[in-house]
């Protein structure tokens, strides 16, 4: 059953289409990944979704009842930003709590269910640290126990780990696939790494200058690219990542 389908969405500023009449579906616990460079139409994208912009024309229905004009707030959606966006003067467990805390009206509940998803996210050891004395792998998992402890329907990933290292971005992939697999938790994840997108996704969508070019399985595009743009974009960027691993190490990939 599809969660999420998007009809048509159009989106203009100031006389230049940014979004150009996209259509697609996400299903229900279904990781699906937004792949593209800078510019392509990604983030507007996300910020529609959540309800932060509003198409120009175009529907967004889930779960069957149109949301397109819905405050994000009536949503059910969370949303994981690039900069962590963890209040600095908060604790760790604090950080969770918060929104916890408006939600379920119960700060013994909220005390509960925030150790449960900081356990999840191995940032339990952490509760009274603050968000400056934290790696940026840490906060990112932080910031993803919060999204997770208000139990949305659909989680959106902006672009989550383009600020961390490569060892930390390599532990947190793990952890997310993880985690999603755990809660089947629908998730949409912006990104303009290949990689990235094909090592966490179920399905990845391949944008360029407000158009989608391809949504398919990882192995799909791959092996089948839609069009030059996506041969040169993903197909031979892998190939050549692979080469270049196999003349630094030696090693047959």
């Amino acid at each position: 059953m599809d969660n999420l389908e998007i009809k048509n969405l159009t989106k203009i500023y100031n006389k230049k289409t940014v979004l150009n009449n996209i259509s697609f579906s996400v299903k229900n616990g279904e990781f699906l990944s937004i792949l593209g460079p800078s510019g392509c139409g990604k983030t507007t994208l996300l910020k529609i979704l959540i309800g932060i912009e509003k198409p120009t024309t175009g529907e967004i229905i889930k779960e069957g009842k149109n949301i397109t004009n819905l405050d994000s707030a009536k949503r059910e959606m969370g949303m994981v930003f690039q900069n962590y966006a963890l209040f600095p003067n908060m604790t760790v467990l604090d950080n969770v709590m918060y929104a916890l805390n408006l939600k379920l009206k119960n700060r013994n509940k909220a005390y509960e269910e925030a150790l449960k998803m900081l356990k999840i996210v191995n940032m339990d050891e952490h509760l009274n640290k603050y968000p400056h004395e934290l790696s940026g792998g840490q906060q990112q998992r932080v910031a993803i126990a919060r999204t997770l402890s208000l139990n949305p329907d659909i989680i959106l990933f902006d672009e989550p780990m383009s600020a961390l290292d490569a060892d930390n971005r390599l532990g947190l992939r793990k952890e997310l696939k993880e985690i999603q697999k755990k809660f089947k938790t629908t998730m949409i994840y912006i990104t303009h790494d290949q990689e990235e997108a094909f090592s966490l996704s179920d399905r990845v969508m391949v944008m360029h200058n407000g158009n989608i070019e391809q949504i398919d399985t990882p192995n799909r595009i791959y092996n089948y690219p839609a069009n030059d743009y996506v041969r040169n974009f993903v197909t031979n960027h892998l190939i050549e990542k692979v080469s270049s691993i196999e003349r630094c190490t030696g090693i047959d990939l």
